[in-house]
Formats: structure tokens, C-alpha cells, sequence
């Protein structure tokens, strides 16, 4: 079996939750969606190697961010912020009508199973309604971010796919916002 010895700054990330709404000027978004949903509304944002999500349901708000560092964002509102490196959960305790749990995963991919994860989601977005930002890192690799959502009733799932192709990095989330 062969490892990547390629470097990673992927231990500054953070998935990061508020219970409230973050301002766009916080971050330098490139693709926006909102959806509306029964009684909740929700809107994602791409960033270039990370994203925002706002839940909204009955005057209560919930934000989801994973970005480097997140030394830019208030601490007002913050939840819960948790590192992005190797496998981790959260599960927050009912707050005001809304739940909320996620996991985050990272992996250090070889160069083939990078291109080839790169590949397969390339063409998984093209046939979904994903959103996605591709653009090149400083190393000169090719980057995605991607976020796939469903809509339910009382819940909306959001998986999110940032690569990094300098480093052969994968970094995923898997959250679900849920009203009570």
C-alpha cells in the first residue's frame, strides 16, 4: 500500500455552528443556493475550500461553516467548533425547536484515488442538483468543493466534498438540521 507524503494544512480547519446567522461579508462566497422547504429555509454557500449553511425554521437559526482557521468569525452565537482532522461527531442537545448532528471525516488519498474521487464526483454533481466550485490550490492542484442536499419534511441534509488536490486531501461532512 502506498501513502501520500504530500503535506497538509488541513488540521486549520474547523466546522464551526452558530445559533444564528453569519453575514456574507464573513466570507468570500462564489456559489450560493437557497432552499425552501415546508416550514424551514435553508442557504448554502461555497467558498473556495469551504462552506456555509443557514437553517432557518419558527425564528430559530442554526449556521454550519467549515473553513480554514475561522480565526475571522465572531465567537458570539458560536455552539460548538471542532477540528477537522481524521474522523469526528457532534450532537447538539435540543435548542429552541431545532436539533442538529454532524460528522466530519479527512483523508490523505494517493494520486490515483484522488483523481479518480475527483472524477466520480465531478460527474455525480453534473447528474444532481449539487452545487459546485472548482478552482486551482497553490501547489497548482485541482480543487472541489461540493454540496449535496435532501430535502425532508422536518429535516434537510446537507454532505459536503471539499478536495484538495496539492495536498490529496479530502475533507467530508454529513449534517442534518432537524426541526421538533
Amino acid at each position: 500500500m502506498s501513502v501520500s507524503q504530500k503535506t497538509s494544512n488541513i488540521d486549520s480547519y474547523r466546522l464551526m455552528v452558530y445559533n444564528r446567522a453569519l453575514h456574507p461579508e464573513l466570507f468570500d462566497v462564489k456559489e450560493r443556493k437557497i432552499f425552501r422547504h415546508g416550514d424551514y429555509e435553508a442557504e448554502a454557500w461555497l467558498t473556495p475550500s469551504g462552506h456555509a449553511v443557514r437553517f432557518q425554521a419558527d425564528g430559530q437559526c442554526l449556521t454550519e461553516t467549515v473553513i480554514e482557521s475561522g480565526d475571522h468569525l465572531p465567537e458570539n452565537g458560536l455552539v460548538h467548533a471542532l477540528p477537522c482532522l481524521g474522523e469526528k461527531d457532534f450532537e447538539m442537545s435540543p435548542a429552541g425547536g431545532l436539533c442538529y448532528v454532524t460528522t466530519v471525516q479527512t483523508e490523505s488519498l494517493i494520486d490515483n484515488l484522488f483523481i479518480a474521487t475527483l472524477n466520480e464526483l465531478q460527474d455525480f454533481a453534473a447528474e444532481s442538483d449539487a452545487i459546485v466550485l472548482s478552482w486551482k490550490d497553490d501547489d497548482g492542484g485541482q480543487c472541489l468543493s461540493m454540496l449535496d442536499s435532501q430535502k425532508y419534511r422536518k429535516e434537510f441534509h446537507i454532505q459536503s466534498y471539499h478536495l484538495f488536490g496539492g495536498q490529496g486531501m479530502v475533507l467530508r461532512s454529513q449534517s442534518i438540521f432537524e426541526m421538533l
